[in-house]
């Protein structure tokens, strides 16, 4: 499978999923990554299908809705959550579907978590891609929010989405992940972040991320997964947000540069 750079509909937030279809096509984005929330669209294949066939931008990844925005999002139990996430992904022929580890205080799906992963993945063959996360800090301390941790990178997770923007929140080397990841490191959130404790997703090259050294690693590596850029412009303009979507893009390109790709002139 060769690399596709896709947005998240999330980069669109508060717009909707056809607004980020429509964004996507205009500026040349390969692909969608759909994040499923509150957005009846998002949970909806067929609509989903119809965007795509419009657009003629396929859906490459789902993020499933795991997030503590998301969690009235297809009912309160998180493997239904995981499942129909799956069932989406198949229907739109996504190969990929990104999920965060549990919540501390989901206990039972924490202690099931990393058997079910490996189960769906195997009855299914979608990607079940487990995303790098960050200890949550308030009032000088660190709160570790996640099970069984927050960094994936030592645990037996068969495909890991590496997050640069959640790097910088953590403190986290992205660049010693994936190399510690290795072929594990199957779908990357391109963004960056200055190392504030709140998770930032700037545009890749705004921040302190090592976002076209990692670029270029995967490059050079024969890196298989995509790249979605996921960003936050929620406060922006519409011209604005355009302009920082389309730069994100650019920036991608310039840095992805497989070995034996020859660059258009």
């Amino acid at each position: 499978m060769s690399t596709r750079i896709g947005l998240s509909t999330s980069s669109m937030y508060p717009e909707n999923c056809a607004a980020a279809f429509a964004m996507a096509a205009r500026l040349g984005y390969d692909g969608i990554e759909v994040m499923v929330w509150t957005d009846p669209v998002s949970q909806e294949a067929g609509a989903l299908r119809v965007l795509s066939g419009l657009h003629g931008i396929p859906v490459v990844s789902v993020h499933a809705p795991t997030l503590l925005l998301t969690q009235r999002v297809w009912g309160a139990d998180p493997w239904d959550k995981v499942d129909n996430s799956i069932i989406l992904a198949q229907e739109l022929g996504a190969a990929t579907v990104v999920l965060h580890p549990p919540f501390r205080w989901q206990r039972e799906y924490a202690a099931e978590f990393v058997d079910g992963v490996a189960l769906r993945e195997h009855d299914t063959g979608i990607r079940l891609a487990v995303e790098n996360m960050f200890p949550w800090r308030a009032r000088g301390r660190e709160l570790y929010a996640y099970l069984p941790h927050w960094d994936p990178v030592d645990q037996p997770f068969d495909h890991v989405t590496l997050d640069l923007s959640h790097t910088a929140t953590a403190g986290s080397d992205a660049m010693d992940m994936a190399r510690a990841l290795g072929e594990r490191l199957t779908h990357v959130h391109l963004a960056d972040g200055a190392g504030s404790p709140r998770d930032e997703h700037l545009v890749p090259g705004r921040g302190s991320q090592p976002c076209g050294e990692l670029l270029g690693h995967l490059a050079e590596t024969g890196y298989e997964g995509d790249i979605v850029v996921e960003v936050g412009t929620r406060r922006l303009s519409e011209e604005e947000r355009e302009a920082d979507l389309a730069q994100a893009l650019a920036f991608a390109r310039l840095h992805y540069e497989p070995v034996g790709r020859v660059r258009s002139t």
